[in-house]
């Protein structure tokens, strides 16, 4: 058991949109699974808008009941659309509500980092192959 509170008490919640077939999340699931093989002392949980399980909020509550007091939610989305900018608010906002003692961060969709978008280009250019 990792007895570093440094690391156990932050937290990352890989949040998507989902969707009504299971195998949609099979890349999140990878994703997880990398994350947890690079840094196995991290916390990282799946988080879901619609369709599929579990909630934000049970990921959230998830990961305090662990003693996480520091959250950062990661928008599994290539661009800051409507979800994100309307409808991911309030669930943050609701959850702060929750667990007054916990930090939570929100980071920018990943199709918005520049090395997901290099990623992505090279992926492309080489289909041209």
């Amino acid at each position: 058991m990792n007895h570093d509170t440094t690391a156990t008490s932050r937290g990352v919640i890989l949040f998507g949109h989902g969707a009504r077939d299971p195998e949609w999340a099979g890349p999140m699931q990878r994703i997880r699974q990398r994350m947890l093989e690079q840094a196995g002392d991290q916390q990282v949980e799946l988080a879901f808008l619609e369709f599929m399980h579990p909630t934000l909020d049970l990921a959230v509550d998830a990961l305090v009941a662990r003693g996480v007091t520091r959250i950062t939610i990661v928008p599994v989305f290539l661009a800051q659309g409507g979800h994100l900018k309307r409808d991911l608010p309030v669930l943050i906002d609701a959850a702060r509500q929750r667990h007054p003692a916990c930090e939570f961060r929100l980071g920018t969709a990943v199709g918005e980092a520049p090395r997901v978008i290099d990623a992505i280009a090279e992926y492309a250019l080489i289909a041209l192959d």
